[in-house]
């Protein structure tokens, strides 16, 4: 690897559906996977996915004998398909070839995802192939591919063939092959102009259309061919071939543009009717190129984080801000879509969003905050469906859903699979009511960062409050220790949803659930001394919180129920967590290594993870993620436990030996934990986190779609948790301690209208005021705050 590219120098079947994945290119509007032109999908072998933001279907299911309604995110036509043949002879694709060479790039300076390829097939002929391929990041419609074919040691006829490609269905998932997967019906295909050929489809359950349109254009030896395609039409597939004479040495340039429009869009009269016309505005692939290159180094201008001292380091993180950047960009904002926990990239947990918008929202807070602010309108709109849902379950407020897609409502599934035992079981997880708390953490986080006052007066409050009146009502006083419980909940861990033996589902007063939702009712009681009192009481009335709600709401701020073991200072993980068995973690590690699926190993032996202190990822933890230890000390303090400072390290260590890190996210967690009192040990979690999909730790996931919040949290690690990063009263707090392994670091941050320079090695930090408005803002470093200006540059000692 080197700092700006991903490069594979041998051709790997058995690894092609990862590389897909990682090499898939996107604009924050659509996304392609890094398939070659040449093959369609094929069971565990080539997945030329297209998916577009936001872009669901409904279809039925029938299950177990159930009939069971899933959403998706629908895998779109393959605009990609470009391939030759000889007369008479089968098309080109690779696994039928001898490869004598290979090279596959992905540069992520200019998004550019380049294969050479030099083959011989079976008659002898040896050719070489260049591909060069974008999804603009200029003109967040196109996608364009140049494909170059160089006879070594042959002339002859040849046909070239370019296609849009309708007859696709879903099927990059293994697990949800069995499940209906037709998304999309034809409506029109053909040929517009004599190099422009159309196909437009229609989803079967949401009505969305796309209208898909390609040029085709052939170059001899540098020229204009001036050969025509023939457009064939077959069912769902329309095709331009050529039919052309190769000549020995003298390459072959296929140049194909393709324009994509929705019937989603905005300011267009008819998807394609629009996409022809803009067809013939579009110029060469260069000239395409050249503008999409543009928007990349404007875009790298501001989120660039820069580790000269450590390459390997820089080139993952690049690669993990480029993947961020393709699934939420500037071409996001308006589309009313939020952000999937697995990217546009691939089909996994059916592009739903979850709560990674924590991991996630950090690094945009202070880069792109616009992209924020957008993230969190998705939310906004969708608070009619989670006051719904509330009321359904007999609460006020709103309950936002674990699994949202197009309007959210939960779209968690009802029965799962285990592909290790083959049986369907239920799906518990929905219950991790925590997914509102963190809707909240979100909008209160950025505007700490942004000083958004107008978006907190005017949808932030608004969501602030109605998640409080939510925990409020879910929360019930226990008559005997006077304190409110939330019951039949489930934590972050996701393991545990039920106690053994229970036939009811759900665990009581999971810490984590506990501590946010007081946290949450703290920030919204806090609200009237923030925004105007006119909106505040607005609001009140809006919602309908009465002033008894707000006493309520007192009342449990300073009573809420948190568990601890027995005469301990640990935290417990939720009521009852002393009563389960110790697990047997050397037997399963050695048996299983250590990131496992224990639910799934366990359910496979007739056993149950319920039973055991055995975590998928951190629950408790998460607390001290989220938290300084000042601000988790003071939530403590206002409900009466006698929390204090060195009990955080107990229970780091007390949990870090029970979780078992079957999701991408824990290490993150414990790597940030860890970052100040152990900070070998937190550089090690980070170097397993920061490699999880490029190496796929989790053994085949990666290809299903790229794990987003584990990106955007290890690039957070770098920007927040080793520069000691936190906004608080008003402060913008640094106090950097770079790991050993990466002594130096340059970063700039957008906070509050400004851009901040830093620059810092182990024993000093520059920050410089760069650019912004007049008005000042203060910066704390170790525990001094300081008044920056415009063009202000300060230098501190930081040295250990």
């Amino acid at each position: 690897m080197a700092d700006w590219s991903i490069v594979y120098n041998q051709w790997v079947p058995e690894e092609q559906t990862l590389r897909e994945a990682l090499c898939t290119l996107g604009n924050g509007y659509f996304a392609t996977r890094g398939a070659f032109e040449e093959v369609n999908a094929e069971a565990d072998a080539h997945y030329p996915g297209t998916y577009l933001a936001g872009g669901y279907n409904r279809l039925t299911s029938e299950v177990s004998g159930k009939q069971i309604e899933n959403e998706d995110l629908v895998n779109w036509p393959n605009w990609l398909p470009v391939a030759f043949r000889h007369p008479g002879e089968a098309w080109f694709h690779i696994k039928n070839v001898d490869v004598l060479d290979f090279k596959q790039e992905l540069d992520l300076k200019h998004g550019v995802l380049r294969r050479f390829v030099h083959f011989r097939d079976s008659e002898g002929r040896e050719s070489k192939l260049h591909t060069r391929r974008i999804v603009s990041m200029a003109n967040r419609h196109l996608a364009a591919l140049e494909w170059q074919l160089i006879p070594i040691n042959w002339s002859g006829e040849i046909e070239l063939r370019s296609a849009l490609d309708g007859r696709v269905i879903n099927s990059g998932v293994a697990r949800y092959r069995a499940l209906a997967s037709q998304h999309l019906e034809l409506l029109e295909q053909g040929e517009h102009d004599e190099e422009t050929m159309y196909l437009v489809v229609q989803t079967v359950q949401s009505k969305t259309r796309m209208a898909q349109v390609a040029r085709t254009q052939v170059y001899l030896n540098g020229k204009a061919s001036g050969v025509l395609p023939q457009t064939k039409i077959e069912q769902g597939y329309t095709k331009h071939q050529f039919k052309l004479k190769a000549t020995k040495g003298q390459p072959i340039r296929l140049e194909k543009s393709v324009l994509l429009y929705t019937s989603r869009d905005w300011a267009i009269s008819e998807p394609l009717q629009d996409a022809c016309v803009n067809m013939v505005r579009q110029g060469t692939f260069e000239e395409s190129l050249e503008e999409h290159k543009r928007a990349w180094q404007r875009i790298w201008n501001r989120c660039d984080l820069y580790t000269a001292c450590n390459t390997k380091v820089q080139s993952v993180l690049r690669l993990h801000i480029f993947h961020l950047l393709q699934s939420v960009s500037g071409h996001t904002v308006d589309l009313d879509v939020g952000v999937p926990a697995r990217g546009w990239h691939g089909e996994a947990y059916r592009g739903h969003i979850f709560w990674d918008e924590l991991f996630i929202f950090p690094f945009l807070n202070l880069r792109l905050p616009a992209i924020t602010r957008e993230l969190l309108m998705y939310r906004y709109r969708r608070l009619p469906e989670a006051r719904s849902a509330a009321v359904e379950a007999g609460y006020k407020g709103a309950m936002f859903p674990w699994q949202s897609g197009s309007n959210g409502r939960e779209e968690s599934q009802v029965i799962h699979l285990n592909p290790q035992s083959g049986r369907w079981l239920p799906d518990n997880t929905f219950l991790q009511r925590h997914i509102s708390s963190a809707v909240a953490y979100n909008v209160w986080h950025y505007y700490q960062s942004t000083d958004d006052i107008d978006f907190l007066s005017y949808h932030g409050a608004e969501l602030m409050l109605d998640i409080a009146q939510f925990w409020s009502t879910i929360a019930t006083r226990n008559k005997e220790t006077g304190r409110y419980e939330i019951l039949h909940v489930v934590g972050p861990d996701e393991y545990h949803t039920e106690y053994p033996d229970s036939e009811e589902t759900g665990l009581n007063n999971n810490a984590y659930t506990n501590v946010l939702a007081v946290w949450v009712i703290q920030k919204a009681l806090q609200l009237k001394e923030v925004i105007d009192d006119s909106r505040y009481e607005e609001l009140l009335t809006k919602l309908h919180i009465s002033p008894d709600d707000l006493t309520r709401w007192q009342d449990i701020s300073k009573r809420m129920y948190v568990p601890f073991l027995q005469d301990s200072s640990i935290i417990a993980q939720f009521d009852g967590y002393d009563q389960l068995q110790e697990f047997d973690w050397k037997k399963y590690k050695a048996k299983h290594g250590e990131a496992m699926r224990l639910d799934r190993i366990l359910e496979s032996e007739g056993d149950n993870v319920n039973k055991y202190k055995a975590s998928k990822q951190a629950d408790v933890l998460m607390l001290f993620y989220l938290f300084s230890s000042e601000e988790l000390l003071s939530i403590f303090k206002q409900l009466d436990y006698d929390f204090k400072p060195a009990s955080i390290p107990e229970n780091v260590a007390y949990y870090e030996q029970r979780t078992s890190h079957g999701s991408t996210l824990s290490k993150i967690v414990h790597a940030w934990v860890l970052a100040r009192t152990d900070r070998k040990r937190s550089w090690k979690n980070f170097e397993v986190a920061l490699m999880s999909d490029l190496e796929d730790i989790q053994g085949g996931t990666t290809a299903e779609g790229i794990h987003l919040g584990a990106m955007a949290g290890t690039v957070d690690l770098v920007q927040r948790a080793y520069t000691g990063l936190e906004i608080r009263d008003n402060v913008l707090w640094l106090n950097p301690v770079l790991p050993d392994e990466m002594p130096c670091l340059n970063l700039q941050l957008r906070y509050r209208g400004h851009w901040i320079k830093l620059n810092l090695t182990v024993d000093k930090m520059i920050i410089t005021f760069d650019r912004g408005w007049s008005k000042e803002v203060k910066i704390g470093v170790r525990g001094e705050v300081y008044t920056f200006k415009t063009g202000d540059q300060k230098e501190f000692n930081i040295s250990r």
